[in-house]
Protein backbone atom coordinates (compact mmCIF):
# COMPACT_ATOMS: atom_id res chain seq x y z
CA UNK A 1 0.00 0.00 0.00
CA UNK A 2 1.15 3.22 -1.20
CA UNK A 3 0.89 6.30 1.49
CA UNK A 4 0.14 9.48 -0.07
CA UNK A 5 2.56 11.39 -1.64
CA UNK A 6 4.82 8.12 -2.39
CA UNK A 7 4.96 7.15 -5.43
CA UNK A 8 3.09 3.56 -6.75
CA UNK A 9 5.26 0.26 -6.24
CA UNK A 10 6.96 -0.73 -9.87
CA UNK A 11 4.05 -2.80 -11.19
CA UNK A 12 1.51 -1.39 -8.55
CA UNK A 13 -1.53 -0.22 -9.68
CA UNK A 14 -3.76 2.34 -7.70
CA UNK A 15 -7.61 2.70 -7.41
CA UNK A 16 -6.95 6.24 -7.15
CA UNK A 17 -5.31 8.19 -10.16
CA UNK A 18 -4.78 11.56 -7.63
CA UNK A 19 -2.73 9.41 -5.24
CA UNK A 20 0.52 10.64 -5.61
CA UNK A 21 -0.95 14.33 -5.81
CA UNK A 22 -2.31 14.41 -2.22
CA UNK A 23 -0.45 15.92 0.71
CA UNK A 24 1.06 13.41 3.64
CA UNK A 25 -1.02 14.43 6.22
CA UNK A 26 -4.12 13.16 4.51
CA UNK A 27 -2.95 9.49 5.47
CA UNK A 28 -4.11 10.32 8.99
CA UNK A 29 -7.67 11.14 7.17
CA UNK A 30 -9.69 8.12 7.81
CA UNK A 31 -13.35 7.46 8.46
CA UNK A 32 -14.52 7.15 12.09
CA UNK A 33 -16.41 4.18 13.20
CA UNK A 34 -18.81 5.99 14.15
CA UNK A 35 -19.68 7.73 11.26
CA UNK A 36 -19.55 4.69 9.12
CA UNK A 37 -22.40 3.10 11.87
CA UNK A 38 -25.06 5.58 10.97
CA UNK A 39 -26.14 4.10 7.45
CA UNK A 40 -26.71 0.88 9.18
CA UNK A 41 -28.23 2.72 12.03
CA UNK A 42 -30.57 4.70 10.73
CA UNK A 43 -32.26 1.87 9.61
CA UNK A 44 -36.04 1.34 11.72
CA UNK A 45 -35.36 -2.24 12.12
CA UNK A 46 -32.06 -1.72 13.90
CA UNK A 47 -32.14 -0.33 17.49
CA UNK A 48 -28.85 2.57 17.40
CA UNK A 49 -27.47 3.19 20.70
CA UNK A 50 -24.29 4.27 18.36
CA UNK A 51 -24.96 7.88 17.57
CA UNK A 52 -25.33 10.70 20.35
CA UNK A 53 -28.35 12.37 18.31
CA UNK A 54 -29.98 14.61 20.44
CA UNK A 55 -34.05 13.96 21.48
CA UNK A 56 -35.47 16.86 19.12
CA UNK A 57 -39.21 15.64 19.79
CA UNK A 58 -38.69 17.67 23.17
CA UNK A 59 -38.25 21.25 21.24
CA UNK A 60 -41.22 23.28 20.67
CA UNK A 61 -41.13 22.94 17.51
CA UNK A 62 -44.87 25.00 16.34
CA UNK A 63 -43.27 28.32 17.99
CA UNK A 64 -40.07 27.83 16.61
CA UNK A 65 -41.15 27.47 13.03
CA UNK A 66 -43.18 30.39 13.62
CA UNK A 67 -39.97 32.49 14.97
CA UNK A 68 -38.01 31.39 12.31
CA UNK A 69 -40.96 32.94 9.19
CA UNK A 70 -41.34 36.09 11.10
CA UNK A 71 -37.08 35.93 11.63
CA UNK A 72 -36.71 35.93 7.56
CA UNK A 73 -39.75 38.11 7.04
CA UNK A 74 -38.36 41.32 9.24
CA UNK A 75 -34.76 40.62 9.06
CA UNK A 76 -34.35 38.49 5.92
CA UNK A 77 -31.64 40.81 4.42
CA UNK A 78 -29.70 40.23 7.33
CA UNK A 79 -30.22 36.76 7.84
CA UNK A 80 -29.37 35.64 4.51
CA UNK A 81 -26.66 37.73 3.95
CA UNK A 82 -22.89 36.96 4.67
CA UNK A 83 -21.98 37.91 8.35
CA UNK A 84 -18.30 38.21 10.14
CA UNK A 85 -16.18 35.33 10.47
CA UNK A 86 -16.66 36.18 14.60
CA UNK A 87 -19.90 35.81 14.46
CA UNK A 88 -23.19 37.86 14.96
CA UNK A 89 -22.35 39.90 18.11
CA UNK A 90 -26.10 39.58 19.71
CA UNK A 91 -25.50 36.31 19.86
CA UNK A 92 -21.69 36.56 21.03
CA UNK A 93 -23.30 38.03 24.07
CA UNK A 94 -25.90 35.72 25.06
CA UNK A 95 -23.44 33.13 24.88
CA UNK A 96 -21.11 34.89 27.36
CA UNK A 97 -24.46 34.59 29.26
CA UNK A 98 -24.92 30.65 28.88
CA UNK A 99 -21.24 30.45 29.94
CA UNK A 100 -22.29 32.99 32.88
CA UNK A 101 -23.76 29.53 34.25
CA UNK A 102 -20.51 27.37 34.58
CA UNK A 103 -19.06 30.50 36.51
CA UNK A 104 -17.51 31.75 33.60
CA UNK A 105 -16.62 35.83 33.13
CA UNK A 106 -16.65 36.52 29.25
CA UNK A 107 -16.17 39.50 26.91
CA UNK A 108 -18.00 38.63 23.72
CA UNK A 109 -15.05 40.01 22.01
CA UNK A 110 -12.88 36.76 23.12
CA UNK A 111 -16.10 34.21 21.68
CA UNK A 112 -15.82 33.26 18.12
CA UNK A 113 -19.09 31.72 16.76
CA UNK A 114 -18.12 28.38 14.55
CA UNK A 115 -20.16 25.73 12.53
CA UNK A 116 -20.66 23.78 15.66
CA UNK A 117 -17.96 22.64 17.85
CA UNK A 118 -15.99 20.64 16.07
CA UNK A 119 -15.12 23.23 13.85
CA UNK A 120 -13.50 24.79 16.92
CA UNK A 121 -11.46 21.80 17.88
CA UNK A 122 -10.48 21.93 14.10
CA UNK A 123 -8.99 25.35 14.13
CA UNK A 124 -7.32 25.30 17.60
CA UNK A 125 -5.40 22.44 16.30
CA UNK A 126 -4.93 23.54 13.41
CA UNK A 127 -3.01 26.51 15.08
CA UNK A 128 -1.00 25.06 17.66
CA UNK A 129 -0.13 21.20 16.22
CA UNK A 130 2.65 20.89 13.98
CA UNK A 131 3.23 17.47 12.76
CA UNK A 132 4.60 15.13 15.84
CA UNK A 133 3.82 17.51 18.06
CA UNK A 134 1.92 15.98 21.24
CA UNK A 135 -1.88 16.38 22.30
CA UNK A 136 -3.01 14.69 25.54
CA UNK A 137 -6.45 13.25 25.76
CA UNK A 138 -8.39 10.88 27.92
CA UNK A 139 -8.82 7.68 27.60
CA UNK A 140 -10.73 7.13 26.03
CA UNK A 141 -12.06 10.06 23.98
CA UNK A 142 -14.33 11.83 21.98
CA UNK A 143 -13.76 10.31 18.45
CA UNK A 144 -14.49 13.47 16.43
CA UNK A 145 -11.33 14.88 18.50
CA UNK A 146 -9.02 11.87 17.34
CA UNK A 147 -9.66 12.48 13.92
CA UNK A 148 -8.87 16.30 13.97
CA UNK A 149 -5.60 15.48 15.63
CA UNK A 150 -4.45 12.62 13.02
CA UNK A 151 -5.76 14.69 10.31
CA UNK A 152 -2.88 17.52 11.44
CA UNK A 153 -1.03 15.04 12.26
CA UNK A 154 -0.09 15.39 16.56
CA UNK A 155 0.48 12.50 18.33
CA UNK A 156 -2.70 11.65 20.81
CA UNK A 157 -1.16 10.43 24.43
CA UNK A 158 -3.67 8.66 26.63
CA UNK A 159 -4.20 10.16 29.98
CA UNK A 160 -6.22 7.51 32.13
CA UNK A 161 -9.31 8.04 33.93
CA UNK A 162 -11.18 6.67 36.51
CA UNK A 163 -14.78 7.09 38.16
CA UNK A 164 -13.73 10.42 39.35
CA UNK A 165 -12.69 11.37 35.75
CA UNK A 166 -9.08 12.24 34.96
CA UNK A 167 -6.41 11.27 37.44
CA UNK A 168 -3.81 14.10 38.35
CA UNK A 169 -1.41 11.32 39.20
CA UNK A 170 -1.39 10.26 35.87
CA UNK A 171 -1.51 13.32 33.95
CA UNK A 172 1.70 13.67 36.07
CA UNK A 173 3.05 10.34 34.50
CA UNK A 174 1.70 10.82 31.22
CA UNK A 175 3.59 14.61 30.70
CA UNK A 176 7.23 13.43 32.61
CA UNK A 177 7.19 10.38 29.96
CA UNK A 178 6.64 12.67 26.86
CA UNK A 179 9.03 15.31 28.19
CA UNK A 180 11.83 12.36 28.64
CA UNK A 181 11.65 11.75 24.82
CA UNK A 182 11.81 15.50 23.88
CA UNK A 183 8.44 15.60 22.21
CA UNK A 184 6.43 19.14 22.88
CA UNK A 185 3.11 19.02 24.32
CA UNK A 186 0.74 21.13 22.69
CA UNK A 187 -2.48 20.96 24.65
CA UNK A 188 -4.38 18.72 27.22
CA UNK A 189 -8.07 17.88 25.15
CA UNK A 190 -10.34 17.61 28.03
CA UNK A 191 -14.30 16.98 28.41
CA UNK A 192 -14.93 17.07 32.59
CA UNK A 193 -18.60 16.86 32.42
CA UNK A 194 -20.35 13.38 31.71
CA UNK A 195 -17.80 12.69 29.34
CA UNK A 196 -17.79 11.37 25.81
CA UNK A 197 -17.62 8.59 25.81
CA UNK A 198 -17.23 7.34 29.19
CA UNK A 199 -19.94 9.31 30.78
CA UNK A 200 -17.71 10.77 34.01
CA UNK A 201 -17.26 13.76 35.25
CA UNK A 202 -14.02 15.24 36.89
CA UNK A 203 -13.90 15.92 40.22
CA UNK A 204 -14.62 19.54 41.28
CA UNK A 205 -11.41 18.53 43.71
CA UNK A 206 -9.18 17.68 40.92
CA UNK A 207 -9.89 20.43 38.63
CA UNK A 208 -7.49 22.88 40.09
CA UNK A 209 -4.83 20.00 40.68
CA UNK A 210 -5.13 19.36 36.63
CA UNK A 211 -5.08 23.16 35.80
CA UNK A 212 -2.02 23.56 38.08
CA UNK A 213 0.00 20.72 36.41
CA UNK A 214 -0.75 22.00 33.15
CA UNK A 215 -0.07 25.67 33.91
CA UNK A 216 3.57 24.44 35.56
CA UNK A 217 4.47 22.83 32.55
CA UNK A 218 3.44 25.08 29.76
CA UNK A 219 0.51 23.01 28.43
CA UNK A 220 -2.59 24.27 27.54
CA UNK A 221 -5.95 23.07 28.08
CA UNK A 222 -8.75 22.57 25.77
CA UNK A 223 -12.06 22.24 27.57
CA UNK A 224 -14.76 20.90 25.52
CA UNK A 225 -18.13 21.14 27.41
CA UNK A 226 -21.31 20.19 25.25
CA UNK A 227 -23.26 18.38 28.10
CA UNK A 228 -22.49 20.58 30.99
CA UNK A 229 -25.84 22.22 31.46
CA UNK A 230 -27.22 18.36 31.10
CA UNK A 231 -26.90 17.33 34.84
CA UNK A 232 -29.32 15.39 35.96
CA UNK A 233 -29.40 16.18 39.49
CA UNK A 234 -29.14 20.07 38.20
CA UNK A 235 -25.79 20.64 39.40
CA UNK A 236 -23.82 22.62 36.81
CA UNK A 237 -19.84 22.40 37.51
CA UNK A 238 -17.95 25.31 37.62
CA UNK A 239 -15.94 25.22 33.87
CA UNK A 240 -12.07 24.65 34.19
CA UNK A 241 -12.02 28.08 31.78
CA UNK A 242 -13.55 29.89 35.26
CA UNK A 243 -10.59 29.13 37.25
CA UNK A 244 -8.09 30.03 35.15
CA UNK A 245 -8.69 32.19 31.94
CA UNK A 246 -5.25 32.66 30.56
CA UNK A 247 -4.55 29.04 29.92
CA UNK A 248 -8.07 27.35 29.25
CA UNK A 249 -9.58 27.55 25.42
CA UNK A 250 -12.87 26.70 25.80
CA UNK A 251 -14.75 25.11 23.34
CA UNK A 252 -19.35 24.89 23.79
CA UNK A 253 -22.25 24.04 21.55
CA UNK A 254 -25.91 24.28 21.20
CA UNK A 255 -26.16 21.10 19.20
CA UNK A 256 -27.06 18.88 22.59
CA UNK A 257 -29.13 22.10 24.61
CA UNK A 258 -31.12 23.28 21.51
CA UNK A 259 -30.27 21.90 17.74
CA UNK A 260 -27.93 20.00 16.36
CA UNK A 261 -28.75 20.48 12.73
CA UNK A 262 -27.76 24.58 12.98
CA UNK A 263 -24.52 23.62 13.78
CA UNK A 264 -23.88 26.75 15.95
CA UNK A 265 -21.11 26.44 18.14
CA UNK A 266 -18.36 28.89 19.88
CA UNK A 267 -14.91 28.88 20.98
CA UNK A 268 -13.99 30.80 24.26
CA UNK A 269 -10.33 32.13 23.66
CA UNK A 270 -7.44 33.87 25.40
CA UNK A 271 -7.57 37.56 23.57
CA UNK A 272 -4.93 36.88 21.61
CA UNK A 273 -5.12 33.39 20.60
CA UNK A 274 -8.66 34.58 19.24
CA UNK A 275 -7.07 36.64 16.82
CA UNK A 276 -5.57 33.44 15.13
CA UNK A 277 -8.77 31.83 15.75
CA UNK A 278 -10.95 34.19 13.84
CA UNK A 279 -8.34 34.24 10.89
CA UNK A 280 -8.92 30.77 10.62
CA UNK A 281 -12.16 30.88 10.69
CA UNK A 282 -12.32 33.06 7.53
CA UNK A 283 -9.94 30.67 5.82
CA UNK A 284 -11.91 28.14 6.60
CA UNK A 285 -15.93 29.21 6.01
CA UNK A 286 -15.43 32.84 5.55
CA UNK A 287 -18.29 33.30 7.44
CA UNK A 288 -20.76 30.67 9.88
CA UNK A 289 -24.11 31.13 8.48
CA UNK A 290 -25.77 34.33 9.18
CA UNK A 291 -29.43 32.85 9.31
CA UNK A 292 -28.48 29.68 11.76
CA UNK A 293 -27.15 32.11 14.83
CA UNK A 294 -29.85 34.32 14.01
CA UNK A 295 -32.26 31.72 14.53
CA UNK A 296 -30.53 30.47 17.80
CA UNK A 297 -30.09 34.27 18.98
CA UNK A 298 -33.78 34.86 18.53
CA UNK A 299 -34.50 31.39 20.48
CA UNK A 300 -32.65 32.46 23.63
CA UNK A 301 -34.37 36.00 23.46
CA UNK A 302 -37.67 34.60 23.37
CA UNK A 303 -37.79 31.48 24.95
CA UNK A 304 -37.58 29.84 27.85
CA UNK A 305 -34.56 28.54 27.18
CA UNK A 306 -33.29 27.17 30.60
CA UNK A 307 -36.96 25.70 31.01
CA UNK A 308 -36.12 23.69 27.94
CA UNK A 309 -32.60 22.82 29.13
CA UNK A 310 -34.49 21.17 31.93
CA UNK A 311 -36.86 19.65 30.00
CA UNK A 312 -34.18 17.97 27.87
CA UNK A 313 -32.20 16.93 31.12
CA UNK A 314 -35.64 15.22 32.33
CA UNK A 315 -35.84 13.32 29.30
CA UNK A 316 -32.88 12.10 28.99
CA UNK A 317 -32.47 10.99 32.76
CA UNK A 318 -35.28 8.91 31.97
CA UNK A 319 -33.50 7.03 29.01
CA UNK A 320 -30.64 6.87 31.16
CA UNK A 321 -32.50 5.17 34.03
CA UNK A 322 -34.18 2.89 31.12
CA UNK A 323 -30.39 1.94 29.54
CA UNK A 324 -29.28 0.79 33.10
CA UNK A 325 -32.01 -1.49 34.29
CA UNK A 326 -32.23 -2.96 31.03
CA UNK A 327 -28.22 -3.40 31.87
CA UNK A 328 -28.81 -4.91 34.79
CA UNK A 329 -31.45 -6.70 34.14
CA UNK A 330 -29.98 -8.80 30.53
CA UNK A 331 -26.53 -8.22 30.18
CA UNK A 332 -24.02 -11.53 31.31
CA UNK A 333 -22.01 -12.15 33.89
CA UNK A 334 -18.43 -10.33 33.80
CA UNK A 335 -19.89 -7.48 32.39
CA UNK A 336 -19.86 -3.78 34.20
CA UNK A 337 -20.92 -0.33 33.31
CA UNK A 338 -20.25 2.95 34.94
CA UNK A 339 -24.07 5.24 36.00
CA UNK A 340 -23.85 9.03 34.42
CA UNK A 341 -24.93 11.86 36.29
CA UNK A 342 -25.32 13.65 33.01
CA UNK A 343 -24.91 13.44 29.44
CA UNK A 344 -25.32 11.16 26.93
CA UNK A 345 -23.74 7.73 27.52
CA UNK A 346 -22.60 4.66 29.12
CA UNK A 347 -19.35 3.02 29.00
CA UNK A 348 -19.50 -0.84 28.85
CA UNK A 349 -16.73 -3.37 30.04
CA UNK A 350 -17.77 -6.86 28.23
CA UNK A 351 -16.99 -9.85 29.41
CA UNK A 352 -12.95 -11.00 28.77
CA UNK A 353 -12.40 -12.65 25.18
CA UNK A 354 -15.37 -10.33 23.93
CA UNK A 355 -14.29 -8.27 21.09
CA UNK A 356 -17.08 -5.40 20.75
CA UNK A 357 -14.80 -3.96 17.33
CA UNK A 358 -15.55 -7.92 15.72
CA UNK A 359 -18.65 -8.64 17.16
CA UNK A 360 -20.14 -5.54 15.84
CA UNK A 361 -21.47 -6.71 12.35
CA UNK A 362 -22.93 -9.88 13.96
CA UNK A 363 -24.90 -7.03 16.45
CA UNK A 364 -26.11 -5.44 13.45
CA UNK A 365 -27.66 -8.53 11.92
CA UNK A 366 -29.35 -8.75 15.31
CA UNK A 367 -30.57 -5.48 14.77
CA UNK A 368 -29.40 -3.70 17.30
CA UNK A 369 -26.00 -1.27 16.74
CA UNK A 370 -23.40 0.50 19.49
CA UNK A 371 -20.04 2.27 19.25
CA UNK A 372 -17.23 -0.02 19.70
CA UNK A 373 -14.38 0.96 22.33
CA UNK A 374 -12.16 0.83 19.90
CA UNK A 375 -13.14 3.96 18.18
CA UNK A 376 -12.67 6.19 21.02
CA UNK A 377 -8.66 5.20 21.38
CA UNK A 378 -5.45 6.45 19.06
CA UNK A 379 -3.79 3.43 20.35
CA UNK A 380 -5.78 0.31 19.62
CA UNK A 381 -7.30 -0.16 22.56
CA UNK A 382 -10.41 -0.41 23.84
CA UNK A 383 -12.11 -4.44 22.64
CA UNK A 384 -13.30 -4.69 25.59
CA UNK A 385 -15.54 -1.46 25.79
CA UNK A 386 -18.57 -0.43 23.82
CA UNK A 387 -20.36 2.73 24.04
CA UNK A 388 -24.12 2.82 24.64
CA UNK A 389 -26.25 6.19 23.29
CA UNK A 390 -29.39 6.65 25.52
CA UNK A 391 -30.45 10.02 23.85
CA UNK A 392 -32.29 9.21 21.06
CA UNK A 393 -34.66 6.23 21.68
CA UNK A 394 -37.37 5.85 23.38
CA UNK A 395 -37.01 4.08 26.58
CA UNK A 396 -39.18 0.98 25.38
CA UNK A 397 -36.41 0.71 21.99
CA UNK A 398 -33.55 1.26 24.67
CA UNK A 399 -34.65 -1.54 27.03
CA UNK A 400 -35.17 -3.96 23.91
CA UNK A 401 -32.30 -3.04 22.22
CA UNK A 402 -30.20 -3.39 25.14
CA UNK A 403 -31.94 -6.99 25.69
CA UNK A 404 -30.29 -7.69 22.04
CA UNK A 405 -27.05 -6.80 22.56
CA UNK A 406 -26.78 -8.78 25.55
CA UNK A 407 -27.79 -11.63 23.55
CA UNK A 408 -25.26 -11.00 20.76
CA UNK A 409 -22.58 -10.96 23.61
CA UNK A 410 -23.94 -14.27 25.43
CA UNK A 411 -23.69 -15.90 21.59
CA UNK A 412 -20.28 -14.24 21.52
CA UNK A 413 -19.88 -16.05 24.90
CA UNK A 414 -21.04 -19.16 23.43
CA UNK A 415 -18.89 -19.95 20.40
CA UNK A 416 -15.79 -18.89 22.91
CA UNK A 417 -16.54 -21.53 25.14
CA UNK A 418 -17.40 -24.04 22.51
CA UNK A 419 -14.01 -23.43 20.18
CA UNK A 420 -11.77 -20.97 22.09
CA UNK A 421 -10.43 -17.88 22.05
CA UNK A 422 -10.12 -16.06 18.66
CA UNK A 423 -6.34 -15.26 18.29
CA UNK A 424 -6.08 -11.52 17.33
CA UNK A 425 -4.13 -8.51 19.06
CA UNK A 426 -3.96 -8.61 23.13
CA UNK A 427 -7.24 -6.96 25.07
CA UNK A 428 -5.62 -3.71 26.98
CA UNK A 429 -7.70 -0.74 27.91
CA UNK A 430 -10.33 0.11 30.31
CA UNK A 431 -10.87 -3.13 32.64
CA UNK A 432 -13.48 -2.14 34.99
CA UNK A 433 -17.33 0.43 34.83
CA UNK A 434 -15.07 3.87 34.06
CA UNK A 435 -12.08 3.98 32.10
CA UNK A 436 -9.01 2.37 32.82
CA UNK A 437 -6.92 3.04 35.97
CA UNK A 438 -4.02 1.07 34.87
Amino acid sequence: MNLPGQPPKQGARSLDPHLRRYAARTAGMTASEIRALFAVASRPEVVSLAGGMPHLAALPLDSLSAEVGDLIATDGLVALQYGSAHGVPELREQICDVMALEGINAHPDDVVVTVGSQMGLDMVTRIFCDPGDVVLAEGPSYVGALGSFAAYQAQVVHVAMDADGLVPENLREAVAAVERTGRRIKFLYTIPNFHNPAGVTLAVQRRAEVLEICRSHGILVVEDNPYGLLGFDGVTYPALRSTDPDNVVYLGSFSKTFAAGLRVGWVLAPHAVREKLVLAAESATLCPPTLNQLIVSRYLATHDWKGQVKTYREAYRERRDAAISALEQHMPVGSTWNKPTGGFYVWVTVPEGVDTKAMLPRAVTQRVAYASGTGFYADGLGSRQLRISYCYPTPERIREGVRRLANVIKDEMELRETFGPTPGRAVQGPQTPSPDTA
